[in-house]
């Protein structure tokens, strides 16, 4: 049998999150924070819980301050398992700069 090569391999839906870009300093990697809501399971009260993940950045599109779409993917390096999809927003401040 012949392997689909990975150009055809769509992302799946189901694990895509969204991020706000901490950190960019080095070539292809960014850090990427992902904030959620979770619900206390005995008091019921609302908590925020933060993920902190590295993130293949091909192109070095993305910039600090960046609201950006992840995806999965194989591991890449011993902290990096995730790439960019897409960049959803741009930081106000990375737009004044160029």
């Amino acid at each position: 049998m012949a392997e689909a090569s990975n150009d055809n391999r769509k992302p799946s839906l189901r694990r895509r999150r969204v991020g706000l870009v901490t950190k960019a300093g080095e070539d292809k990697t960014i850090r990427v924070s992902i904030q959620d809501l979770v619900k206390h399971q005995m008091y019921g009260k609302y908590v925020r819980h933060r993920t902190k993940v590295a993130v293949h950045d091909a192109a070095n599109a993305a910039s600090v301050g960046d609201t950006v779409e992840i995806v999965p993917c194989r591991r890449m390096s011993k902290m990096k398992n995730w790439r960019l999809l897409r960049v959803v927003r741009t930081a106000k401040l990375a737009a004044a700069d160029k």
